[in-house]
């Protein structure tokens, strides 16, 4: 079964550019420009990975960080900021900063 990763980021071209990394990497790859669209593809989709930007057209994406980490405990949460790092009391996630990304991602998902 494919793992499933979900993007929440309102810049169209990251988006893309995510989505076609990790589908050659065979990963179903959903995509939200929202923090309320990606709240509904989360709860349709379960992933097994979320990519989180903290700058939304709705609000502040990072704060959802703790709902998703006590809702969804099988998901992986990865923030990703191309902005300065908002504080979060929240545990268990990882911090990606985008112009770095793509190395990182090499890194970590072969």
């Amino acid at each position: 079964m494919k793992k499933k990763i979900l993007i929440i980021d309102d810049e169209v071209d990251f988006g893309l550019l995510m989505m076609s990394f990790f589908n050659q990497k065979d990963f179903d790859v959903f995509v939200a420009h929202t923090i309320a669209d990606g709240l509904q593809v989360l709860e349709a989709q379960k992933p097994d990975f979320v990519f989180l930007d903290n700058n939304l057209p709705d609000g502040l994406g990072w704060g959802k960080t703790e709902f998703i980490l006590l809702n969804y405990p099988n998901t992986r949460l990865n923030l990703i900021s191309a902005l300065d790092v908002p504080k979060t009391s929240a545990s268990n996630f990882h911090i990606l900063y985008k112009p770095a990304m793509r190395e990182e991602l090499a890194r970590i998902f072969g």
